[in-house]
C-alpha cells in the first residue's frame, strides 16, 4: 500500500494529542493541512480514524489498533536519531522509566554521576510503576527502566541486570509500641490498619500473593500511590506501613520495624533493557554504574 511515512507521522501526532491544533504546532504546519493529510489517510486505508466534534477528537476503534502500532515505529524512529546525535556528540541522551519511590531513594546519587560525567547530556526520567515502566519500554518511549522484581510483566525479550537485592517491611509509630519486641504472624497483623501502595504496583502485588499463599485475604486500611505518603501516615499513627526497607528514614526516633514470624521474601532492583534494540553509547555509560552496586 502506498501510503507515505508523513501520513502516518501526523496520525501519531493526531491521536497522541487528541486535537488537530495542537498537532498542527508540534509539527510546524497549518490546521488544514493536518486535516487533509488524515483524510487522506482515511481514504487510503479505507477506514474511519477519528470521531471530530467541535469540542473533542475521539479514536476510533480502527485508529486505536492503529496507534498500537504506529507510536512503538515513531518511538523507534526516535530513538535511532537521538542515537544518531549520540554518536556525532559527547552528550548524547538517555530515557529512563522508574517510580518516583526508585527514583528518589535509589536513582538520584547515579543521575547526579552522570550529570557531572556528560554534563551535556539530555536525561529524561519518566515516572511510573514499575509494570507501567514495563509498558514505556515495550513502546519504546524509555532506553531502559528501573523496576522492583518479582514483576510478572516482564517478557522475555528483555535483558536484565540485577542491581540491588532489598527487604519490605512493616513500619509503625509509637501508638503501637505494645509490638515493639513482638513477632507478629501475619494473622495478628491482619488485627491491625495496613498502609499500603495500591493495586497498580507490584508491591501490592507482591504483599497481597505472599497474605494469600497463608490463605489469608489482606484488606489494607489505605492504599495510596507514594511510599512517602505511607510513611507520613505511619507516623501519625493512622496504620502500620508496608514499604521497602531503602525508604526508612534515617535515625526517625517515631518509627521502629514490626517484626514478622514468617519471613518476608527479598525483593530486587533490576535494570532492564530490549535485548533488540542496541543501547545509546549515553545509556551504556549509565548501566555501567550498575555494575558497582
Amino acid at each position: 500500500m502506498d501510503i507515505n511515512y508523513e501520513l502516518y507521522k501526523v496520525f501519531y501526532y493526531v491521536a497522541s494529542t487528541l486535537s488537530f491544533s495542537e498537532a498542527s504546532k508540534q509539527l510546524f504546519i497549518s490546521q488544514s493541512a493536518v486535516s487533509q493529510s488524515i483524510k487522506t489517510l482515511e481514504r487510503k486505508l479505507d477506514q474511519v480514524l477519528f470521531i471530530r466534534s467541535t469540542k473533542k477528537v475521539q479514536l476510533t476503534p480502527e485508529g486505536e489498533i492503529l496507534l498500537r502500532h504506529v507510536e512503538p515505529a515513531m518511538n523507534l524512529i526516535k530513538r535511532g536519531e537521538a542515537q544518531l546525535l549520540d554518536s556525532a556528540s559527547t552528550g548524547g541522551q538517555i530515557r529512563i522509566g522508574a517510580s518516583d519511590t526508585i527514583c528518589r531513594y535509589f536513582l538520584v546519587p547515579f543521575i547526579e554521576r552522570f550529570h557531572k560525567a556528560f554534563p551535556g547530556a539530555h536525561i529524561k526520567v519518566t515516572n511510573a510503576t514499575s509494570i507501567q515502566s514495563v509498558e514505556l519500554l515495550n513502546s519504546g518511549q524509555v532506553d531502559f527502566i528501573v523496576v522492583n522484581s518479582p514483576n510478572a510483566y516482564l517478557g522475555s525479550v528483555t535483558k536484565i541486570k540485577r542491581i540491588k537485592i532489598f527487604q519490605d517491611v512493616f513500619l509503625a509509630n509509637q501508638s503501637f509500641k505494645e509490638l515493639k519486641g513482638r513477632q507478629l504472624s501475619f494473622q495478628e497483623l491482619l488485627e491491625y490498619p495496613i498502609l499500603m501502595l495500591d493495586k497498580k504496583s507490584t508491591t501490592s502485588e507482591f504483599l497481597h500473593n505472599l497474605f494469600q499463599q497463608h490463605h489469608l485475604d489482606l484488606v489494607p486500611e489505605a492504599e495510596l500511590s507514594s511510599n512517602d505518603l505511607l510513611i507520613d501516615l505511619a507516623r501519625i499513627g493512622l496504620g502500620i506501613a508496608f514499604l521497602p526497607d531503602y525508604c526508612i528514614p534515617p535515625d526517625d526516633p517515631d518509627l521502629f520495624v514490626v517484626k514478622t514470624k514468617e519471613e518476608l521474601p527479598s525483593r530486587e532492583l533490576l535494570a532492564v533493557h530490549s535485548q533488540h534494540l542496541p543501547l545509546s553509547k549515553a545509556a551504556s555509560a549509565f548501566l555501567n554504574y550498575f555494575e558497582e552496586v
